[in-house]
């Protein structure tokens, strides 16, 4: 196969969840991976900003999820399978984001928080394995990782910000625990699919600027940071989305691709 076709996702279905914010990291899985020639699925609870979403690509769907609701969760993959008639590719990329203001919180609220970014990732990876090995073509899941999966909180990033290590109360630890958890669940699911030829991988991230404004001191300084001096750009992920899901990274699993400008490499 030519190099260049390889990176085609022509005839693959792919669902990419959380994509309904124009400039967040599941918008350019979702542009990226409907430019190399998938059907798009994107998935949300917000139907509103879905529908406005998909209506700039023409075939592109959008189907409801709530990841706080086992049932929302086992009728997305049976939907689209009804629909498409086959499932290639999962980008767990919906994030709920709760029992993120303090570390001082009732357990109940981590409960929630870990209801929704894990146990919901654990059920909805299981489900679209499940329909991969039913088709007995394999297929890809990719895992939207954050740099706080692998680092701790620099404080230089925060000073003057009133948040995280600037504030007087301790800050949550709930989403760095839950995207260090979704590393090695991406390691533990690659050893376990891996006989069916599902290749599991994560992308490590940072925060995204998207026109590289750096208009506020948080963004600046996190830019600061980086050994390319600024933060993701609305671009930046889409290379990196497309190889993990095409047949160009088809000995690739168990592993994560680090697009973060260098920021983890310091």
């Amino acid at each position: 196969m030519n190099v260049l076709e390889s990176f085609s996702l022509k005839g693959k279905v792919a669902l990419v969840t959380g994509a309904g914010n124009p400039i967040g990291y599941g918008a350019q899985c979702a542009e990226g991976l409907y430019e190399a020639g998938a059907t798009v699925y994107i998935a949300s609870r917000n139907q509103e900003k879905l529908a406005a979403f998909a209506a700039k690509y023409p075939g592109m769907r959008y189907l409801p999820l709530d990841l706080a609701d086992e049932g929302s969760v086992k009728a997305i993959i049976p939907a689209i399978v009804q629909e498409a008639g086959h499932l290639d590719i999962l980008v767990n990329n919906a994030v709920a984001r709760t029992a993120l203001a303090k570390w001082d919180l009732p357990m109940a609220s981590f409960d929630e928080s870990l209801h929704a970014n894990a146990s919901a990732l654990f059920a909805l990876t299981r489900l679209a394995s499940e329909q991969m090995v039913k088709q007995g073509q394999g297929g890809s899941i990719i895992n939207i990782d954050s740099y706080m999966g692998i680092l701790g909180l620099n404080p230089s990033n925060y000073v003057g910000t009133g948040m995280q290590t600037d504030r007087a109360e301790w800050p949550s630890p709930a989403y760095h625990y839950e995207k260090g958890g979704m590393l090695n669940f991406t390691r533990w699911a690659a050893s376990v699919l891996g006989r069916h030829g599902i290749r599991v991988n994560c992308v490590i991230l940072i925060g995204i600027d998207p026109e590289n404004k750096q208009n506020s001191r948080f963004l600046r300084q996190h830019a600061a940071n980086t050994l390319l001096g600024r933060c993701c750009g609305l671009e930046d992920l889409k290379g990196g989305i497309v190889y993990l899901a095409s047949p160009a990274s088809a000995f690739v699993t168990g592993t994560s691709l680090t697009i973060d400008g260098g920021y983890s490499a310091i």
